[in-house]
């Protein structure tokens, strides 16, 4: 075929590189959809109407206009306040203490064992601070004592 060695002549010139654009003249940052701009320009002005409709079938019970409304007023949580009294961190002990306890509360049912992960996640994320730091402090000890 004639049009396939160019094809792959041109492919074989231009290989990709990480972080540059294949398209640099393409679609700028925050550019908009043409669809998305034509569903705007068809709703503008309307959307009080629209929400009023939107109302007044819920009020009259249908099902998906009140689960819309609802929806809106009060949107569905994605986390929620635990009250578990953690103990106090000071040591990488202390965080070996603290898991048992978080692993104790799951158990009695105290925290959800999806709470309790979210927990241990921070748990695990201060215990790698206070690596740092003490690994940090022994570094600057060791360098100053080689200066002496």
């Amino acid at each position: 075929m004639p049009g396939t060695e160019k094809t792959a002549e041109k492919q074989r010139g231009r290989p990709f590189r990480k972080g540059q654009s294949g398209n640099p003249s393409g679609r700028p940052k925050g550019a908009r959809n043409v669809t998305t701009l034509a569903m705007e320009a068809l709703l503008d002005g309307q959307a009080e109407a629209l929400t009023r409709k939107a109302i007044d079938l819920a009020l009259t019970g249908d099902m998906g206009a009140l689960r819309l409304c609802l929806d809106r007023i009060m949107p569905a949580r994605k986390d929620r306040p635990v009250t578990f009294e953690l103990p106090t961190i000071n040591s990488a002990q202390d965080a070996a203490k603290v898991s048992s306890a978080v692993l104790a509360a799951v158990a009695t049912g105290d925290l959800t064992p999806a709470d309790a992960g979210e927990i241990s996640k921070l748990i695990d994320t201060w215990v790698k601070a206070f690596e740092t730091a003490e690994l940090a402090e022994r570094l600057e000890r060791l360098e100053r004592m080689t200066h002496q």
